[in-house]
């Protein structure tokens, strides 16, 4: 699927495959934001490529789906839904620029990922988040998704605290 996002003064295109340069575009805006925001080590970065490369490896059409907001060729935003068996399914990777923010990309990213799991009948959603993503934990809460656990840790340098949000369909 191609198509257009309506934001303010911009054109996005956004699509649901991966075009060339894209696999290493989304990893290197996770790790520069990443870092650049929160202080996360090349750990992170090392894991968001281990995992980006198992679910780009591992893609499986019609389970799982993969959203890309794209300026020219210049990645914006992107959200991916990874199966994880036949009703459950989890968010992933789940960012969008610093200079897209607050102008409702992050809102239609994460709605078009919500409209694809009811349409495809998963029952169960999940993510993982950090607790300083507040914005996207605002996102979370409002479509339903209630946090179920947190821990401490500083897998990637820096001491966070990670959270567990889960989505299930009787509860909307």
């Amino acid at each position: 699927m191609n198509s257009q996002l309506s934001l303010p003064n911009n054109s996005l295109r956004l699509i649901n495959h991966f075009e060339p340069g894209d696999v290493g575009g989304i990893i290197a805006l996770h790790g520069k934001h990443y870092y650049e925001e929160f202080g996360f080590g090349l750990g992170f970065e090392k894991y968001v490529a281990r995992t980006f490369a198992e679910f780009v490896s591992q893609f499986q059409e019609g389970k799982d789906q993969v959203w890309i907001a794209k300026a020219g060729e210049d990645i914006k935003g992107c959200i991916a839904l990874v199966h994880r068996d036949a009703q459950t399914a989890q968010l992933r990777y789940f960012i969008t620029r610093p200079d897209y923010r607050g102008r409702g990309l992050g809102k239609q990213l994460f709605q078009l990922c919500m409209d694809h799991i009811c349409m495809r009948g998963y029952s169960r959603a999940y993510l993982w988040t950090s607790a300083n993503l507040t914005t996207a934990a605002g996102l979370y809460r409002k479509a339903g998704f209630q946090k179920t656990e947190e821990r401490h840790s500083s897998s990637f340098g820096v001491a966070m605290v990670e959270q567990k949000y889960i989505w299930e369909a009787t509860r909307r």
